[in-house]
């Protein structure tokens, strides 16, 4: 842990760390807000009948890299079989 000092240096080091925290602060804050707001659209589907399980699903996958997805549908698939699922 630095010690403080009289000197200029830990008095920028001491205002860059506050800086610095408040930032994070503040995006926390805004991640929050947006958490929120993904809430009230699922919210919003679950009202008007739309399976919010799936459409979570589908976020998800979406995200994922077309590659990883056939590689996890090829995979998902041969378990499936294997186990006598159609």
């Amino acid at each position: 842990m630095a010690e403080k000092g009289h000197n200029s240096g830990a008095s920028a080091t001491d205002d860059r760390l506050r800086l610095l925290i408040e930032r994070v602060e503040r995006l926390e804050e805004e991640k929050k807000g947006v958490a929120d707001d993904i809430r009230d659209v699922y919210n919003e589907a679950k009202a008007v009948g739309y399976d919010v399980k799936m459409m979570r699903q589908l976020v998800r996958l979406r995200a994922m890299d077309p590659n990883d997805r056939r590689e996890r549908d090829l995979l998902l698939e041969t378990y499936r079989a294997a186990l006598g699922l159609d």
